[in-house]
Order: C-alpha cells, then sequence, then structure tokens
C-alpha cells in the first residue's frame, strides 16, 4: 500500500484521504491513550501536534469525509440551540443512602430477606469510593463511541456528546467489545486541575468555582465544546446499562473487562460482611484528604448479576446498591434572621439566614428549620451562634446552638405571603396557610413544581419567568402554560418579545420548548400537579396501575378509596390526598383544562409478550422458593399488577402454605388459584433453590 503520509493534503485524491483519515484517527488516539491514560508518551508534543494539524487539513478540503471518531471533535465546535435530549435505553438510577454502620447491617439483611438466603450467608459486595462528580452515560455500538448524555432526570438526559470527546480518560473506539454498549461513570475535576482553573479563572477576572463538582458540571455543560477541551476533566467508569451481551456474571468480572476496553476503572475490592464493608469505608474515610480528587461515600454493590436482576429495582433505586456517606462537615456561624417560606402545599417552612461560611468545600447561606418544635428544641434565635451541617447534597441543616440570640423566635399564626390564617391540624408538625388557591405564594410554588425538572421541565421557564407571567396575569393555571403562544399579543396583551429581558429569539425558543411539552407521561402528569403526599415514586405506582390518562381519571372521579389501597404501596394518606384533590370542582377544572392541551402518553409495560400484562394478581400465604416482595417484584415486571386484596377485579391467586382468608375468598368469587410451583413455571423460574452459585 502506497503511503499518503508524505503527500500534500492539497494534492491527494478522495480514496487517498479516507485511507489518510482512518490511519490519523488510529494513531492519535493510540498516542491520547499512552499520554493520557498511561502517563507515557511515545512522540514529543511537536509530531503530535503535527498529526492533529495534518488531520483538520484534510477534514477542511475532505468535509464529507470527517469521521464520527474524528480527533477533531476532541477540540470541539459550538453546539447550537441548548442541547437535545437523549432517552435513555435503561433508567440511570439513583442510590439510597446509608449514613451509618447499623444503614450497612440493615441493607445486608434485606438483601437475605429478598432473596431468601439464611442470616448467615455470605453475600460479596463490590465496595468503591464514590467520587463527587458528574453522572454520564457513552454509548458505542459496534466499538465505536455514538453518543453521550447526562443522568437528567434518570429517564432522559442531554446530549453532551461533543463534549464528552474531548475528556482523554473516554475512548473512541475499543475492541473486542460487544455490538451494543453503554459504559456509566462519573465525570470528575482532581484537585489540581480545579486549582488550576480557579487560578485562571482569576487571571481573566471572573468568577472563581465553589467546589471541583461545580467546576466538572460547569465545563461538561458548556455550549462552546471548545471550553470543554480547555478544561482538565476526568472519567471513572462504574456500571453500564444497554449491553448486548455481557462478559462476566459479577459485577468486578464487567468492571475487569472495562478495563481491558481502555477504561479508567474506580479502585475497589470485594467485602464478604458488613464488618469488612464498614472497616473499608473507616479505611476510606480516614485517607480522603489525601485522595487526588473529592469523594463522599463508599457505594456497595451486590456482585452477583442474577442477585442484581432478581433484585431489581424500586421507584428510584436499585436494591442491589446504595452509597454509605461519610459524616457531615461542620462550621459554626451567625443566624442574621429567619424567613417563612410558603410552599405549593401552604406549608409554611422557616430557614435561617445565616452569615456565608464554606462548608465542604461549598459557601452556605441558609440552612432549613423544619418546623417550629425543631426551632423550640434547639432553641434557635435570630442572632445566635451556631453550628451548621452538610451532608453530600443533602439541604444545610443547624445541627445546634453555640451561643444564644437575644430572643425567642415566635412562629407565626398568619401567612406572610396573604395574611391568611396559618393553622396546626392536631397531631402534625407543620403549619400551613388556610388560603388555599387564593394565597399567592402558593399559586406561583405549584406552578414553579409545574415546571419543574422532574414534572415538564420546561427549558427557559423557570422561578423567575413564572413568577413574571403569574404577577402579569399570563399564567394562573398549569394550561396556561400550554396557550401563551396562542395569547401572545392578544387581547391588548404586550407580546412577549417586546418584555424587559425578552427578545424574538428568546421568546420563539420558549414557545418551541412549551410545545415539546405538550407530549407528557402520565406519572410525570401526576406528579406534576403537586398533590400532597404524592412524589415521583407514588405517581410512579399510580401510573404503571392505570398505564393510562383514561384509566386513571375513572378511578379517582370514581371516588373509590379500596380500589386505591388495593395498590401495593399507596397508603390510606396517599389515597385520601388523591380523592380530596380531585373531589375539589376547581381542581377538576383545572385538570381538564391542562389535558385537553397535551397528548398524555400510556405508561410503557415491561414485556408486552408476557402473558400476565393487565391482569391484577394477589400474592397470599408463605412462598418457599422465594420471598413475595421478589415475586410481587417479577409480577410487575411482567406488566401485571399486584394488590393486596382480593376482588371480583382479580385474575389469579398465587397461594402459598397456611393461605387464609384471601384464599377463601377467591375460591367464593370463582376467581383462578394456583400453588406457588405452578407461578415460577408460568414465569419460566427454575422451582430448584434460586440462590445456588450460578454455574
Amino acid at each position: 500500500m502506497t503511503d499518503t503520509s508524505t503527500i500534500a493534503a492539497s494534492e491527494l485524491s478522495e480514496d487517498q484521504a479516507k485511507a489518510e483519515l482512518a490511519r490519523l484517527g488510529f494513531e492519535i488516539g493510540f498516542h491520547n491513550k499512552a499520554y493520557f491514560q498511561n502517563d507515557k508518551p511515545e512522540i514529543s508534543d511537536a509530531d503530535y501536534d503535527q498529526l492533529r494539524r495534518r488531520n483538520t487539513e484534510i477534514e477542511a478540503r475532505f468535509p464529507a469525509l470527517k469521521r464520527a471518531d474524528s480527533p477533531s471533535e476532541r477540540v470541539g465546535a459550538p453546539v447550537a440551540d441548548g442541547f437535545a435530549k437523549i432517552r435513555h435505553s435503561r433508567p440511570m438510577l439513583s442510590l439510597g443512602n446509608a449514613f451509618d454502620d447499623a444503614d450497612v447491617v440493615d441493607f445486608l439483611a434485606g438483601i437475605r430477606r429478598f432473596l431468601r438466603l439464611p442470616d448467615d450467608a455470605p453475600v460479596a459486595i463490590v465496595a468503591e469510593p464514590k467520587i463527587d462528580g458528574l453522572s454520564a452515560t457513552l454509548r458505542y455500538e459496534n466499538g465505536v463511541f455514538v453518543e453521550g448524555a447526562t443522568r437528567g432526570d434518570g429517564e432522559v438526559g442531554e446530549d453532551i456528546t461533543t463534549n464528552l470527546r474531548t475528556i482523554a480518560d473516554i475512548p473512541q473506539s475499543i475492541e473486542n467489545s460487544p455490538d451494543i454498549l453503554e459504559i456509566r461513570g462519573e465525570v470528575f475535576m482532581s484537585h489540581a486541575a480545579f486549582a488550576e482553573l480557579n487560578r485562571q479563572q482569576l487571571t481573566a477576572e471572573r468568577a472563581e468555582y465553589a467546589n471541583p463538582r461545580n467546576a466538572a458540571a460547569g465545563s461538561l455543560r458548556q455550549l462552546d465544546a471548545a471550553i470543554t477541551a480547555s478544561r482538565q476533566l476526568s472519567f471513572r467508569a462504574y456500571a453500564w446499562g444497554e449491553v448486548s451481551a455481557l462478559p462476566s456474571t459479577t459485577h468486578a468480572g464487567v468492571l475487569a473487562a472495562m478495563k481491558g476496553w481502555g477504561f479508567q476503572v474506580q479502585a475497589h475490592e470485594i467485602c464478604l460482611d458488613a464488618a469488612q464493608m464498614t472497616a473499608y469505608h473507616a479505611a476510606m474515610e480516614a485517607g480522603r484528604g489525601d485522595m487526588p480528587y473529592d469523594i463522599d461515600g463508599i457505594v456497595y454493590k451486590v456482585d452477583r448479576l442474577d442477585w442484581q436482576d432478581r433484585l431489581g429495582a424500586a421507584s428510584r433505586s436499585p436494591r442491589w446498591a446504595i452509597a454509605h456517606k461519610f459524616a457531615a462537615e461542620q462550621a459554626q456561624t451567625l443566624v442574621n434572621g429567619i424567613d417563612i417560606q410558603v410552599g405549593r402545599t401552604g406549608k409554611l417552612t422557616p430557614v435561617a439566614r445565616l452569615q456565608p461560611v464554606t462548608v465542604g468545600g461549598v459557601v452556605v447561606s441558609n440552612a432549613t428549620l423544619h418546623n417550629e418544635d425543631y426551632i423550640k428544641e434547639k432553641d434557635i434565635r435570630e442572632g445566635a451562634t451556631v453550628l451548621v451541617q452538610r451532608a453530600g447534597d443533602v439541604i444545610p441543616q443547624v445541627l445546634e446552638v453555640v451561643m444564644p440570640g437575644p430572643k425567642p423566635f415566635r412562629f407565626p399564626t398568619a401567612c406572610p405571603a396573604c395574611g391568611a390564617n396559618a393553622v396546626r391540624e392536631e397531631g402534625e408538625v407543620d403549619w400551613r396557610c388556610g388560603g388555599g388557591l387564593t394565597c399567592e405564594a402558593q399559586a406561583v410554588e405549584r406552578l414553579r413544581h409545574f415546571v419543574s425538572r422532574n414534572a415538564f421541565d420546561i427549558e427557559g421557564l423557570g422561578e423567575k419567568q413564572i413568577r413574571a407571567f403569574f404577577e402579569a396575569g399570563v399564567v394562573g393555571a398549569p394550561a396556561d402554560v400550554f396557550t401563551l403562544r396562542a395569547q401572545d399579543g392578544t387581547e391588548g396583551r404586550k407580546p412577549l418579545r417586546e418584555w424587559e429581558g425578552w427578545g424574538e429569539t428568546s421568546a420563539e425558543n420558549l414557545f418551541a420548548a412549551i410545545e415539546e411539552r405538550r407530549d407528557i407521561a402520565l406519572d410525570r402528569l401526576i406528579f406534576a400537579l403537586g398533590i400532597r403526599h404524592i412524589g415521583q415514586g407514588n405517581a410512579k405506582l399510580l401510573a404503571r396501575r392505570y398505564e393510562s390518562k383514561e384509566k386513571f381519571e375513572d378511578a379517582v372521579f370514581a371516588d373509590d378509596l379500596q380500589e386505591l389501597l388495593d395498590i401495593d404501596g399507596i397508603g390510606e394518606k396517599v389515597a385520601r390526598a388523591l380523592l380530596a384533590f380531585f373531589a375539589d370542582d376547581h381542581n377538576k377544572s383545572v385538570w381538564t383544562a391542562l389535558v385537553e392541551e397535551l397528548r398524555v402518553q400510556d405508561m410503557a409495560r415491561a414485556d408486552t409478550t408476557s402473558p400476565l400484562v393487565g391482569k391484577t394478581l394477589v400474592f397470599t400465604g408463605t412462598l418457599e422458593k422465594t420471598s413475595r416482595a421478589e415475586a410481587k417484584v417479577r409480577a410487575e415486571a411482567l406488566g401485571a399488577k399486584v394488590s393486596g386484596s382480593v376482588s371480583q377485579k382479580t385474575d389469579m391467586v398465587i397461594a402459598g402454605a397456611a393461605a387464609g382468608s384471601k384464599l377463601k375468598k377467591a375460591e367464593s368469587l370463582g376467581v383462578k388459584v394456583i400453588d406457588e410451583a405452578e407461578w415460577l413455571a408460568l414465569i419460566g423460574a427454575p422451582a430448584s433453590n434460586m440462590g445456588e452459585e450460578p454455574s
């Protein structure tokens, strides 16, 4: 084959240019790895720069030949009009937290109970330091990096592919990998890189970053990838998403495969019991100051992948993993004042306005005081010197009073926003505004919640814009958000493009962002309503049970408390709050007006080929081969609905040993009844001991 490396770019044929770009891509990638990953450069900086310049020259002459994994993409180009969205093929779940050794013991005990293992059965756990950075996912197809995204809300993230290409730890191509491979890990900034970035910020007379995590997040989400490329970001792989074929049956084995594919993998240890886990945690906490980057705890993961599959996930976090946080960091400061905030449900929350103080690398100026009882118990007053603590991303709180202030704080008996009487019901710890939807603060907070990240997530519509629209009488209810464009400039309204701080482009961008959110998942819609006691987890439970907007409406308008209580995981407090919301005529009209503006997506079923899809099941009695919790998870994964009581709507009852009243009721109603062995055969699970070692 003719050597084309000495031919000027201007004289290359198209075929020669294509071959030359392939050679340069491989060679530059090799030297990137040698320099950035192995710290053993094999050529001089000048020779390396020459390779990159030649690549750029050829791409400029033959732009159509530019490769998706081009080295020039590692320098980056500006991304127009913000970031596109990427839906994760598998959700990027958050982790539950353990804050002390007892929580770790409970975590292991819960795993054994779920898997029906003996109390002393060894459970191999992968323990690794939890880096304080920003989660990202990388997708490879046939060994080539094709796209990357932020975690986002766990379901949908931002497309930051161009920026991720600038990170030296991320290979542009890998060998001997599965056809489809999604690598998940943490983007972060070392202490040395952070210090250098802040030095550059000061030199350029720009504001310093508060901590490495904020600096990494801000650097990764730059619209101009050249800025990202100029900062020293790192990446450590720790998990995976969609994979066409896993290389191992254990978590540690997959991590070893990742290392072989060229990824930097966080150091980890295998622990066999709680004592080993907590000893590793203690050792890492004692030495965290010597680490070259910030860590804020230890992550524990069940090593066996078949057990991970069986354990599955709760609404937002896997059952097979947990983060054991390090002790909270503390500092002393002064309480300058105590304010009362009014939430969307009317809750009055006291907030301490603090003399700014640095706690764990973050400047803290506010701290939650929770409620009246918390203030009285700790005798927190304006002018007091207090000890403030912050653990991870938890909102800072006042831990104790070091020196008291002059006068006790009196909790208000009237809403500070609307003046209506504040009420503290018997048995409740919170005061609430009695003004309802006539309270401006509640109305604004409900609208803020409606457009927030985990609800409708409308880009460009935050607290500042919502408040301005509300005060101008443009947006008073959720449906008004979706009529903004139609009403713009009508009935004497000034067009949005003429408002202060707005223009033609920004107004059109907002209208476009709103249009994009007319398609909304049912669970997000339920959560966005801001109903008391209904967070993301309960919204998902309701959406999974009813699957469509129409079925959900039928249920809540029927005012059937028992039907809601039959949903596994929905308690009486949640059920009554939901029915009370829809019993109000005003709320019904708000709902009706809103859904007329939307295209509500049905809740996706996990396995549409399963014979259990849409069936309502009840488990009763003692199951011997699996735990009741695992059986429910398997049923829901196959598209079934699990109920806590038997009725004429029940399709099947799975009866274990010593089944009682539920079995009798099923027999009296003629409901199909099967035993545990028949259940396991139905779902294709072995009837033998499910806790045996994999062969």
